[in-house]
C-alpha cells in the first residue's frame, strides 16, 4: 500500500510540473508573440511590469521576477509553502520564457487578433496555472493582505489595482491601447475561469417540500442522480423536515425543475453554482 501511495504522489507532482510548466510558457508566448508588440497589456503586477519595460531598458522578465517575488515571500505564511513553490517556478519560467521570446516577430499587428489571441492564450495560461495549485502574478496576494487590514473584499481590490494600471497604460500607450488591454483582460478573464471550473458546470440544488420522499426517488431513478436528506424545522411552523441536496449539471437544471414541480408545485428551490466537484460519486448512476 505505501509504495501504490508513493507512485501516485509522484504522478501527481509530474502532472503538476507539466502543466505549471505548460502555463507558464503560453502566458509567456501570448504576451511577447501578441500582447507586447502591440501595446496591449495584462492587469496585476504584469501590466506593471509592461509598462515598466518600456519605459526603461530593462527587460520585461526581469521587471515580472523581480517584482512578484516580495509579495511571495510577504504573503508566504497566507499561501502556503506548496502554493508559494508552484508559483515561483511558474513565474521563474514564464520570466526566463519570455526573454528568450523576445527579438521573436509577432504574429500580427492586427490589434483586434492580437487582442482575442493574445487573451485567449493568456488566459490559457493562467488559468491551468491556478488549477494545478500555482499563480502567475502576486496581485492577488497583495489583495488578500490588504483585505486583512482594510475589510475591503479581495475582488474590489485587485479591480481598484487593475484600474489605475489601465490608466497609467492609457497615459504611456495611449487611450486606444488601454481600451483594448480591458478587452484583453476580460476575454483572459472569461477563459481562466473556463479552464479552472471547466466547461461542464455543475449546480447544487436544495429542494424543501413535504413531498421529499418522493422526489428524491424521482432524481434518482429519472435523472440517475444521488441525492442526501439534510435535517431542517421549519422557522414558522416549527414542523421537522427533510431537505433534499443533490448536485447535477448545468444541463439537467431544467429538467429536475419539472421533476420537482411535477410532485409538488409548491416546492422551494435553492440553485447555486459549484465551482468544483470533488470525491463522492458525481458520475450518473445507469438509468433503465
Amino acid at each position: 500500500m505505501t509504495r501504490t501511495h508513493k507512485r501516485l504522489t509522484i504522478l501527481d507532482f509530474l502532472k503538476r510540473a507539466i502543466f505549471l510548466t505548460l502555463g507558464a510558457i503560453l502566458m509567456a508566448v501570448a504576451l511577447e508573440v501578441f500582447l507586447v508588440p502591440n501595446q496591449v497589456i495584462d492587469g496585476g503586477i504584469t501590466g506593471i511590469s509592461i509598462v515598466l519595460s518600456h519605459v526603461t531598458p530593462v527587460p520585461l522578465g526581469l521587471f515580472i521576477f523581480f517584482i512578484n517575488v516580495p509579495f511571495l515571500i510577504l504573503g508566504y505564511k497566507q499561501i502556503g509553502k506548496t502554493f508559494a513553490f508552484s508559483t515561483l517556478y511558474a513565474i521563474g519560467l514564464m520570466s526566463a520564457t519570455t526573454a528568450l521570446l523576445h527579438h521573436v516577430d509577432p504574429f500580427t499587428n492586427e490589434k483586434i487578433l492580437a487582442v482575442l489571441f493574445g487573451g485567449l492564450i493568456l488566459g490559457l495560461g493562467i488559468g491551468l496555472v491556478i488549477r494545478f495549485g500555482g499563480s502567475l502574478d502576486g496581485t492577488e496576494i497583495v489583495a488578500i493582505l490588504l483585505s486583512k487590514k482594510t475589510r475591503i473584499p479581495v475582488g474590489q481590490i485587485v479591480m481598484i489595482i487593475n484600474v489605475f494600471i489601465f490608466i497609467i497604460a492609457g497615459f504611456v500607450f495611449g487611450w486606444d491601447s488601454a481600451m483594448y488591454s480591458i478587452f484583453t483582460f476580460y476575454i483572459a478573464a472569461k477563459v481562466m475561469d473556463i479552464v479552472v471550473e471547466g466547461l461542464d458546470e455543475s449546480k447544487s440544488v436544495t429542494i424543501i417540500s413535504s413531498e421529499y420522499e418522493e422526489i428524491s426517488e424521482a432524481i434518482i431513478s429519472r435523472l440517475g442522480r444521488s441525492t442526501t436528506y439534510i435535517y431542517a424545522k421549519g422557522g414558522y411552523t416549527k414542523e421537522d423536515t427533510q431537505m433534499i441536496y443533490c448536485v447535477v449539471t448545468r444541463l439537467e437544471v431544467a429538467k429536475l425543475k419539472a421533476i420537482v414541480h411535477e410532485i409538488d408545485s409548491k416546492a422551494f428551490i435553492s440553485i447555486q453554482h459549484v465551482s468544483d466537484v470533488l470525491g463522492g460519486n458525481f458520475e450518473k448512476n445507469n438509468i433503465h
